[in-house]
């Protein structure tokens, strides 16, 4: 397999978390469905507003179809996201359709558990295909 990144010195994108490269592979168990899960507990992006750092805990679960996402390429995706400017909302969806695009789950869930600001903690969860919330906990 050719990786972007895996195996190689890397140079990570300072403000455009789209100059980054995912990278995918193929699924070994297409026969089966089963859940992949990614956390990565120290994601930070900047407040629009303040340019302040926002710092969250990001899951992503998914049950993959062809593809998997590679674990190295997603470390520097989410990594280029430090100098990143937007709204909690918006990063999370935002990683959401970057990574159904690049390997077309069967489904996907991103969360980012940000800390609090102002007293006030903030989860956001966008799921594909959709968000079923009888399933959220």
């Amino acid at each position: 397999m050719d990786f972007n990144l895996l195996g190689k010195q890397v140079h990570i994108p300072s403000t455009d978390p789209k100059e980054a490269k995912l990278d995918v592979f193929p699924n070994q168990f297409t026969e089966r469905d089963y859940l992949i899960q990614f956390e990565c507990a120290d994601f930070t992006s900047l407040c629009p507003v303040t340019g302040q750092p926002d710092f969250a805990n990001i899951i992503i679960k998914y049950t993959p179809d062809k593809l998997c996402v590679e674990t190295k390429s997603l470390k520097y995706y989410l990594h280029a996201y430090r100098n990143f400017q937007g709204f909690n909302e918006k990063i999370v969806n935002t990683i959401l359709l970057d990574l159904v695009e690049i390997c077309q789950p069967k489904w996907m869930q991103v969360e980012g558990q940000f800390a609090a600001r102002g007293g006030i903690k903030l989860t956001t969860i966008a799921e594909y295909p959709n968000l079923n919330l009888n399933n959220h906990k």
